[in-house]
């Protein structure tokens, strides 16, 4: 898959997807002030910039990996136009990168909701990368890299004192008090704070967010297929929305695959990730895709559920976790299928944005939801 179209197309969508212009802002004031209306204010580091931010983060990685396998070939790489090309497409990738973080933490690092926590393993892998290597006259000078770490911090404090059910699990709407747990909290919260347990040696972070999974598995999935419900509500012992909603899957299987990069998370979860993977596996269609609800063969095919299962796909095999060929096979047949749905650097057959269990609006187009998600395959 070529991805220098996608990248450009998310560098742009990173620093202007969901930022209020001046109208939209009126707007906002007049309901809010005017018409006494709850409403929600601005989040300039909302879910959908977030998988965008991981998707870029994952392509330099992989454009640097690449630099760094053909570093001893130094005349070959000083007269090869492509390596000159992906040295400045990872540059521009950590620029935008630096500038949407920066734009965020010059407003004072609100964060408004549990999604915002998808944001802070792009932060966070960002400070991990320069941490000890800042340069007061250099890219990363010391005063950024500080403010990072800060903002991290903050991001980690909302996380561990954010109120949880009677079984220790995020509620994904606290201030709705109706204690229900979406799959979605699973892949928003749980690589993040894994990932900062893992960094600080804060046990204690990487267990909730193990728990989290955990109570998940108990509480939210159906014994029949093997495949989640969108969510549940552990106070009346019921499951709700429908079974195997494609991105509901993709969260359940991001959040696991992203816990298991140490043997703490590994030995816990990945018995219940490969059961997961194989059910899901089942309903891959032929064409590669997979539906918006996965049971749902010849409904409309979503890139955002296939691109999220098969970038779980790809971690997990990086992992070692996932070792049959079959695995393989289906993420490339996957990574086939979101191609045939790449047009001028957008992806799409995406479906829009879920409104609450049960509420899957049949809307398809390019969202950033599918452009993040392609990014990481």
């Amino acid at each position: 898959m070529d991805k220098k179209s996608l990248i450009d197309t998310a560098c742009q969508d990173l620093l202007t997807y969901g930022v209020w212009d001046g109208k939209h802002r009126f707007k906002y004031l007049i309901k809010k002030y005017g018409l006494r209306r709850t409403e929600a204010p601005q989040d300039l580091i909302f879910w959908p910039t977030g998988l965008l931010a991981v998707g870029l983060w994952q392509c330099r990685q992989e454009i640097e990996e690449r630099q760094s396998d053909e570093k001893g070939a130094e005349i070959s790489r000083r007269s090869d136009p492509e390596e000159h090309d992906g040295r400045q497409e990872s540059a521009w990738i950590e620029w935008t990168l630096r500038s949407y973080y920066d734009r965020w933490i010059e407003k004072g690092c609100k964060i408004l909701w549990m999604d915002d926590l998808l944001a802070g393993e792009t932060l966070l892998s960002l400070w991990e990368t320069y941490q000890g290597k800042e340069d007061d006259h250099g890219v990363m000078n010391r005063k950024t890299l500080e403010s990072y770490r800060q903002a991290v911090e903050k991001l980690a404090a909302f996380a561990l004192s954010y109120p949880v059910d009677e079984a220790g699990s995020f509620p994904y709407r606290e201030a709705q008090k109706n204690g229900f747990i979406f799959a979605d909290s699973i892949g928003l919260a749980c690589p993040f704070l894994y990932q900062y347990g893992a960094a600080y040696d804060r046990k204690e972070t990487m267990e909730l967010a193990v728990k989290q999974i955990l109570n998940f598995l108990a509480y939210g999935m159906d014994d029949t297929t093997g495949l989640p419900y969108h969510g549940y509500r552990i106070k009346d012992d019921c499951k709700y929305g429908i079974i195997g909603w494609g991105r509901a899957v993709g969260w359940l299987l991001r959040g696991m695959a992203g816990c298991m990069a140490t043997a703490y998370g590994a030995e816990r979860l990945a018995d219940s990730y490969v059961g997961i993977v194989d059910a899901a596996l089942m309903f891959q269609r032929k064409d590669g895709y997979f539906s918006w609800q996965l049971q749902a063969l010849e409904g409309p095919a979503d890139t955002s559920a296939t691109g999220m299962i098969c970038a779980a796909l790809k971690q997990g095999i990086a992992l070692g976790i996932l070792q049959d060929q079959k695995y393989e096979q289906a993420l490339q047949a996957g990574r086939n299928a979101v191609e045939k749905s790449i047009k001028d650097g957008r992806v799409y057959d995406c479906s829009g944005e879920c409104e609450g269990f049960g509420q899957y609006p049949q809307r398809y187009g390019a969202y950033p939801w599918a452009l993040g998600t392609a990014l990481m395959l």
